[in-house]
């Protein structure tokens, strides 16, 4: 298990509860701070130390304040810290759900496993760091589509047409007849309901917006 764990958000409570977490797994002494630019610089002492950190758990999203940052988001952060100490772990924990993202943080930056903020991420939090001590790497079930070899197959050209004509703020009754006009079939109401309703479930999507959203972040429309 880790010996030397660094945590970072811009919200107290949230570094409480992760350290909170870290203690029931009996890791303890975790250091919080509430800055990218700080976390960077506490790795950096660790190691001239030869103290070095051995996991890094960060947010995303960091607000923005009088003080100026080298290191604005945790994307900037996981990605410096994974290239100049790729000997430290680094776990996500984030509200952040957009797939490109997810699939850039993960393929890209290599991190080493992403938690999902939310109802379950406690838990899932605590998978993710048991699996990554194991050597192994973790994902958020919300967000795994987003690694899927098929996520991006699996919607056609006629998908993408109804998504676009939706994200262009057509009616159903309006993609149904810009689709008979282009000699586009199924074009009737009840078939591209039908079809958009099965688009939501594939996409997780909660909406027809959280729809176009989805699929406008993955880069297809």
């Amino acid at each position: 298990m880790f010996k030397k764990v660094l945590i970072a958000d811009d919200l107290v409570s949230i570094n409480e509860g992760v350290s909170h977490t870290l203690s029931g797994l009996n890791i303890n002494g975790a250091k919080q701070v509430t800055y990218c630019d700080e976390a960077y610089l506490q790795i950096k002492k660790a190691d001239r130390d030869n103290l070095p950190y051995d996991l890094l758990i960060t947010d995303l999203s960091f607000t923005a304040d009088h003080r100026r940052q080298r290191f604005s988001s945790g994307d900037a952060l996981a990605e410096v810290v994974k290239k100049e100490h790729p000997e430290i772990k680094v776990i996500v924990y984030s509200v952040e759900d957009r797939f490109q993202r997810v699939r850039q943080l993960y393929n890209d930056v290599h991190i080493d496993a992403f938690v999902c903020k939310g109802r379950d991420g406690i838990s899932e939090l605590k998978d993710a760091i048991k699996t990554v001590s194991e050597g192994n790497r973790y994902i958020s079930p919300k967000v795994a589509m987003a690694l899927s070899n098929n996520a991006n197959l699996e919607i056609n050209e006629y998908d993408i047409t109804l998504i676009r004509l939706l994200s262009y703020g057509y009616s159903q009754e309006e993609i149904s007849k810009d689709l008979k006009e282009k000699n586009v079939s199924p074009s009737s109401v009840s078939a591209i309901e039908k079809k958009l309703n099965k688009l939501k479930i594939q996409f997780r999507a909660n909406n027809a917006i959280h729809l176009v959203a989805l699929v406008k972040d993955m880069g297809l429309i």
